[in-house]
């Protein structure tokens, strides 16, 4: 049956649209923090549909809040006045700690951030974007135009003239060698120098944590210290929130505020988790940024009454049942858990993360050489084993992602480390 449904996909679906495992499977269903295939095999989810499922599959709150909605009516575009979409406008602008806080909704984080190119080149009148290298944005023309993660970039055209920006990745790169301090303070030299040699560019984007980067992230402060050097030039500095927002990280209910010592950024842009699995995307501005626009907009699909239902009963449960601080006692659990078993493992290079987003780098042992085949051989073992897992990284870099539900126990943190430690392990 799923072998059929294979043949019939590649039929019809684009060469490109990549497929996990040598046998791909079919997720069938799923409950809390484990899902089903075709085959009746049972798995621990610690993906969730690429950090999308957040909280829990079939969460009852949310089920029955897109149930309820169904039944009232299910969308009606923005042309008209939209109760949901107007609670959960309300709630994200108070969570988002933007002064005088506006929000656009769309259906996917590539249209938040294609949203946020939009806002920031009408709002500075430039086209010139600054990127991080071993970012990814969205599969848009414009965002696909600013990734800095060449596996993800299939073209080199682009309505924007992007300039990429070290400090993304901690552990490579000229810098990797410096101390944290001297690691941001070599990055802001690099900034500046950079900015010394161009027209003066609309916005910075950089993800806190990069997502399909492999999980890499800069030294807290780092976009910090950024944000003083374009704060000085009127540059504007977008978050993209997509992966690291709604308290994932744990330490913090944006990734942004690693970084946060002089206020929110100037537009931060979200999507995945929000949802639990609906597609919801957005983003949050200063009013003069959102309203800079001077023609008609609307949004066909974005903000739908049973998308903003959903949204609504999920960031209630994430909020009442504190799922930002559970991600951060089992997140760092689970790290220092994969820490201990990975050590034993040579084909390991780092495990890093924070709260329950965390990234395992495979490289041939004793080099800095990525490894992609290894990579996929512990993927593979993993999903025999009854775990489902992630993978990302730059061209030169092959990493693990790892990222439950925010709803994860400690007995399932356990039980999905002892199944990551023997696919480790199996690394001939």
């Amino acid at each position: 049956m799923t072998h059929d449904l294979l043949g019939r996909h590649r039929a019809v679906l684009p060469d490109w649209l990549a497929l996990y495992y040598e046998e791909p499977i079919e997720i069938t269903h799923g409950e809390g923090r484990h899902v089903w295939d075709a085959e009746g095999n049972r798995y621990l989810d610690f993906f969730g549909g690429i950090l999308t499922t957040m909280t829990a599959h079939a969460l009852p709150e949310v089920t029955k809040a897109v149930s309820e909605q169904a039944g009232r009516i299910i969308h009606s575009s923005t042309l008209y006045l939209n109760r949901p979409m107007v609670e959960l406008a309300e709630r994200i602008a108070q969570l988002s700690g933007i002064p005088d806080a506006r929000v656009f909704f769309t259906t996917s984080g590539t249209e938040a951030n294609d949203t946020a190119l939009l806002l920031a080149t009408t709002y500075r009148r430039s086209n010139t974007v600054l990127a991080m290298r071993n970012s990814y944005h969205g599969r848009s023309f414009s965002s696909v135009g600013i990734t800095g993660n060449r596996g993800w970039s299939p073209t080199s055209l682009s309505p924007l003239q992007t300039l990429y920006v070290h400090g993304g990745v901690r552990t490579r790169g000229p810098y990797a060698a410096l101390s944290d301090g001297d690691f941001i303070a070599a990055c802001v030299d690099d900034l500046v120098d950079l900015l010394g040699h161009t027209r003066p560019p609309a916005a910075l984007i950089a993800e806190p944590i990069q997502g399909v980067g492999g999980f890499t992230s800069p030294p807290d402060g780092l976009y910090a210290a950024f944000r003083e050097v374009l704060h000085e030039r009127g540059i504007l500095w977008i978050a993209d929130e997509v992966q690291t927002g709604w308290g994932r990280t744990g330490e913090h209910f944006w990734g942004w505020q690693a970084h946060g010592r002089h206020g929110p950024p100037d537009i931060v842009t979200f999507a995945k988790g929000i949802g639990n699995g609906m597609s919801i995307g957005g983003v949050v501005a200063r009013s003069e940024i959102m309203n800079c626009l001077d023609s008609n907009s609307i949004s066909t699909f974005g903000g739908t009454q049973i998308t903003m239902a959903a949204g609504l009963a999920n960031l209630n449960y994430l909020l009442e049942h504190d799922l930002q601080g559970n991600a951060r006692r089992v997140g760092g659990l689970l790290i220092e858990r994969l820490r201990a078993a990975a050590a034993h493992v040579p084909a390991v290079r780092e495990v890093r993360g924070r709260g329950l987003m965390i990234g395992i780098e495979i490289t041939r042992p004793g080099t800095d050489e990525a490894d992609p085949a290894t990579a996929a051989a512990v993927l593979e073992a993993a999903r025999a084993g009854g775990l489902l897992i992630g993978k990302g990284g730059g061209h030169n870099t092959s990493s693990l992602r790892v990222a439950p539900p925010l709803s994860l126990n400690v007995a399932e943190a356990e039980e999905g480390a002892a199944i990551l430690e023997d696919a480790l392990r199996s690394i001939p």
